[in-house]
């Protein structure tokens, strides 16, 4: 006989770390499989693991959560030197026999407590990564403590740590619901809590011979566990929810974090908390691989901001880089002019300026990844000398007062939370008789329509929108005058840019889009495009060029 799961006359009374390995009996390990559904699991993560760790320059993992081994395998047939561990033989074995099955791979595998993994394994590596929600399986704090000091020194100095957990807060917070789409992706396999609070989550799995098996779990919450992860030492944290960077706390199965080791000189930690509220929230969504993927293949590919069409069918970065003409062509640039572009995107406009006008250009944006394909794309057309490309927010600008001629945005400031500050710190790095252009979608009137609105805000995690009233009254109360009438109106062409998008986005559909991109964003992305296209039609939303001269002194 198959020996069964022990948990005592109080299975909830179980809370010991090392109890998972008894957790694990044999016939519970055979049936693994189907709960995760290779083929299914597969589908509904895509790339985006691999991709991640080729994006960080990956060539070295330590899979410790080895299971059956389907992200060992995985990785194993994507090129990456793996070792595979685990803290149960069986799930080990079953590894080792799935390898062979799936592609002729053999796996490195080793037996290991989290808790002693330097003892167990040897060697430095770029990349650890412990899914599948196996961390919870520690019950201490002192054992998770200790695990991520072990993850943390098995790393290399620049290497990174991927952990994944299940949206815990929401089953404490709302009850338990599931898509089902991630993970375990068996459809005859019913998985679901039998018990629940604040330091046990008891799962029940049910498979169709009608077999029961269980596992206690601690109920990880989000901020805690990142908050761990910074107190053990690793200098930053980036959480994504069912592989992606834009999320409602309540929306994801699973949080997936990536902790980086590496310690830098400008104190990683420091400049994360410089990111607050809606800001940190545009910070990580642009960061994210969907986002970043979508806007270089779809949104016009350099200028990713609202264009100006001539024709319906006109292509995105045609129109978005005539947006980009029309505001130059109101300046008067020379080479000694100094723009600062903010929220500058991957370049688009600081190259047409440097390039055009032999002015220098400071770009300053919040995402890195986008950055990094600025700086590329600058060196490639030999602009690296004229453009300065830096990480931060528009809300606290990095320059001294009164250093710029112009103040440059497009499509940018709708992302604040705090847009008076933002305007503010405009005023002060300008010099008297700067001049500030920018373009930003926004509500036609101060407070908007909330039912026609709050959908667009809610995929943008904002509270409110700007409106052209906002502006001219913030502006003159800062001391800036309008240029030509201040703001030439182009309410149309946000909807022509969103159609256009739209249409975009269903014809790479039809080509394959969606191999490079995860479904859910593709389906929240035109969910919210058609948002914004009926917001412009029913004239709830609007969108122009804004020209304004900061006042001199005398």
């Amino acid at each position: 006989m198959q020996p069964a799961q022990e948990f005592g006359d109080n299975p909830v009374e179980v809370r010991e770390t090392g109890h998972y390995t008894e957790e694990y009996v044999p016939s519970f390990v055979e049936k693994w499989d189907s709960l995760i559904d290779w083929e299914k699991r597969a589908d509904s993560e895509g790339n985006f693991f691999i991709d991640l760790l080729r994006k960080w320059g990956v060539k070295s993992v330590l899979d410790v959560a080895t299971g059956t081994g389907f992200h060992s395998v995985r990785l194993l047939a994507a090129g990456f030197d793996t070792v595979s561990a685990d803290g149960s033989a069986d799930m080990l074995a079953m590894a080792f026999e799935n390898g062979t099955k799936q592609g002729g791979h053999i796996l490195r595998v080793v037996q290991a407590d989290w808790r002693w993994l330097n003892r167990d394994v040897h060697g430095e590596y770029d990349a650890i990564v412990c899914l599948g929600n196996s961390f919870t399986h520690l019950f201490s704090e002192r054992d998770r403590r200790k695990a991520l000091a072990e993850f943390y020194a098995m790393l290399k100095h620049d290497g990174i740590l991927v952990l994944d957990q299940r949206n815990y807060d929401a089953i404490l917070d709302d009850g338990y619901t599931s898509k089902h789409t991630y993970y375990y992706c068996g459809e005859d396999v019913t998985v679901e809590p039998e018990y629940v609070d604040e330091g046990l989550c008891r799962m029940r799995y049910h498979f169709p011979d009608d077999s029961v098996y269980h596992l206690n779990m601690f109920p990880l919450r989000k901020d805690y566990t990142r908050r761990l992860m910074s107190e053990v030492g690793f200098q930053r944290v980036q959480t994504y929810g069912d592989f992606q960077h834009t999320y409602r706390g309540e929306q994801p199965d699973f949080f997936i974090h990536v902790a980086e080791k590496e310690y830098r000189m400008d104190d990683p930690q420091e400049k994360e908390g410089r990111y607050k509220g809606a800001v940190s929230t545009a910070r990580s969504y642009y960061n994210s691989p969907d986002a970043d993927t979508f806007y270089a293949t779809v949104w016009g590919g350099e200028d990713i901001h609202i264009g100006l069409y001539e024709s319906p069918a006109e292509p995105i970065a045609d129109a978005s880089r005539r947006t980009v003409e029309r505001m130059a062509s109101k300046l008067e640039l020379t080479r000694d002019s100094v723009v600062l572009d903010l929220g500058s995107g991957y370049g688009g406009s600081a190259r047409y300026l440097a390039g055009t006008y032999d002015c220098r250009v400071i770009a300053l944006n919040l995402s890195e990844v986008e950055n990094q394909r600025h700086k590329e794309l600058n060196a490639a057309r030999a602009l690296t000398d004229r453009i300065e490309v830096v990480d931060g927010s528009f809300e606290d600008i990095p320059y001294p007062d009164g250093q710029v001629d112009v103040v440059w945005s497009q499509d940018a400031f709708l992302h604040s939370g705090n847009r008076v500050q933002v305007l503010e710190e405009i005023a002060r790095v300008l010099r008297p008789g700067g001049h500030l252009i920018f373009t930003d979608p926004m509500a036609t009137a101060d407070g908007g329509s909330a039912d026609v609105l709050q959908p667009i805000l809610d995929r943008i995690h904002l509270d409110d929108m700007g409106s052209p009233a906002f502006y001219m009254r913030e502006l003159n109360r800062l001391g800036f005058t309008p240029v030509d009438g201040g703001f030439e109106e182009h309410r149309e062409q946000l909807v022509n840019h969103y159609t256009r998008v739209l249409e975009e986005t269903a014809r790479q559909e039809s080509e394959g889009l969606a191999r490079k991109i995860s479904h859910d964003y593709l389906a929240q992305m035109k969910k919210g495009l058609g948002h914004w296209i009926d917001g412009g039609r029913e004239e709830h939303l609007t969108w122009g060029i804004f020209h304004f001269r900061l006042d001199t002194d005398d």
